[in-house]
């Protein structure tokens, strides 16, 4: 096995409470409207669309919350044109970062994240500082106590599926595919009765850094102050908890 970082996994526990507050669904409305907006309502013919479905269930949005979404980007004269944008940086103790963000004010995003990584002793980089330290690839996580296979039967579905990896961490598996393969491995594990933790396409880091415990809490209250901000839609580094 690959042994990828667990930050998957917290990240993703963090993500399931946001949601229950509504903000991650915000955030997920947004993707939604980007790829629509890119690719079109059809996710038969939209890849990105169908990628973003996918994560929307893994969080329990509602169907009818999606299709809304879908149909009120595929209007007319729809909201805002918003545009995706990615800035990469450096943390505490050099820990790499991606910052995904969607806006519809460039100028506006820029200020909010250069200050969150001022504000947290980290540096705002150049394009291609730190994103030749990533992969990007599928990722499923699932809870141990809400999964009814046990580890090796899921393990052999994961992998007839198409999924190139499988891991095993305390809580959590974790099923890791190719990005082209992401939805179709999503599919069947749902069609299966899996449900997930969380699934989506991320990049994922290569190598990982250790952090002591104090500037563990710096780059904790960084990831907590992007996450924070409106525009952004997901945050990605090379942390090792």
């Amino acid at each position: 096995m690959s042994g990828h970082s667990k930050w998957h996994n917290i990240a993703a526990k963090k993500g399931k409470a946001d949601a229950a507050r509504g903000k991650v669904f915000t955030k997920l409305g947004r993707e939604l409207l980007v790829a629509v907006k890119q690719g079109g309502p059809d996710p038969e013919g939209n890849s990105s669309l169908k990628a973003v479905i996918a994560k929307c269930k893994a969080a329990n949005m509602p169907n009818d919350t999606i299709n809304n979404a879908i149909k009120k980007a595929s209007g007319e004269g729809s909201v805002a044109n918003y545009e995706e944008i990615i800035y990469e940086g450096y943390g505490p103790n050099g820990v790499a970062l991606i910052v995904e963000a969607s806006t519809d004010n460039k100028n506006r995003t820029a200020a909010d994240v250069r200050h969150a990584f001022d504000k947290s002793g980290g540096n705002l980089g150049t394009t291609g500082c730190v994103s030749y330290m990533f992969k990007k690839k599928g990722v499923m996580v699932i809870e141990k106590e809400n999964c009814q296979m046990d580890e090796e039967e899921l393990m052999m579905l994961a992998i007839e599926s198409g999924a190139e990896d499988f891991e095993t961490q305390d809580e959590v598996y974790e099923i890791t595919t190719d990005p082209s393969d992401f939805t179709e491995v999503s599919e069947k594990l749902q069609e299966a009765g899996i449900t997930f933790l969380e699934a989506s396409v991320q990049m994922v880091p290569e190598t990982t850094v250790s952090l002591d415990e104090q500037a563990a809490e710096k780059m904790e209250k960084m990831i907590e102050r992007l996450e924070d901000l409106d525009d952004v839609m997901n945050v990605y580094h090379n942390w090792e908890e």
